[in-house]
């Protein structure tokens, strides 16, 4: 059997947890629920990361030596380029934060790979029991959805469908979801559900994409 390969750069709403974060548990951890037994995904995601910190750590240069024609990376960022008081982290989201965007998608395009881009996970901050903050992720989202047009990449609108999903639990049933210290670190179920969304998401793109999924994946019952 030849075996499909992820590749996932990405935060702390990623990242592959262990029991000294418990219970802490990234979208990437629960993603191979729904991954066909042929895919192999391989989490680079770190916590507090960046495009710029990620790349100014070389661990996208880590990601471009294993890279292998047909692979796939998935790229998801926004939380931490928004930190405005941390000069090693922040970037301007119509700055070089696409900048940045643009690197990790020609990263893939050079390894004859397959990029993926993926906007931040909504954070839980709710202003009433139906209703979050408007301003979330600021234009970050927006700034991704751009470079997705300039360079003729597929996106997953992660923050659209995940802002839905929690205020349609409301803010008391979305609580488990989450680590309440901060409304952004997920739990268990968190991460299955967010997940689920990606699978979604690959689902609609269709292709190769579609191809990564469980064949037992069905999307009808899950929108």
């Amino acid at each position: 059997m030849n075996k499909k390969h992820i590749f996932w750069a990405g935060d702390s709403t990623v990242k592959t947890n262990d029991f000294s974060t418990y219970p802490q548990t990234g979208i990437g951890q629960a993603m191979p629920l729904f991954l066909g037994k042929d895919v192999v995904v391989h989490n680079h995601a770190e916590n507090g990361r960046s495009t710029k910190s990620f790349i100014d750590e070389s661990r996208l240069a880590v990601i471009y030596n294993e890279l292998r024609e047909g692979d796939f990376l998935f790229i998801q960022f926004g939380h931490n380029d928004a930190k405005e008081e941390d000069e090693s982290r922040f970037t301007n989201p119509y700055g070089d934060y696409q900048v940045n965007l643009e690197k990790f998608i020609n990263v893939a395009r050079n390894r004859k790979a397959y990029p993926v881009l993926i906007t931040p996970l909504c954070r839980r901050w709710f202003v009433n029991e139906t209703t979050l903050e408007e301003n979330i992720h600021g234009q970050y989202p927006d700034a991704m959805q751009e470079v997705a047009r300039k360079m003729n990449v597929p996106i997953i609108d992660l923050f659209t469908m995940s802002r839905a999903f929690i205020e349609k639990a409301g803010e008391t049933k979305s609580k488990e979801y989450f680590v309440e210290v901060d409304n952004t670190h997920l739990r268990y179920p968190g991460a299955v559900a967010f997940a689920d969304l990606i699978a979604q998401g690959l689902y609609q793109l269709g292709g190769p994409y579609k191809e990564l999924l469980n064949e037992a994946y069905d999307d009808e019952k899950r929108l």
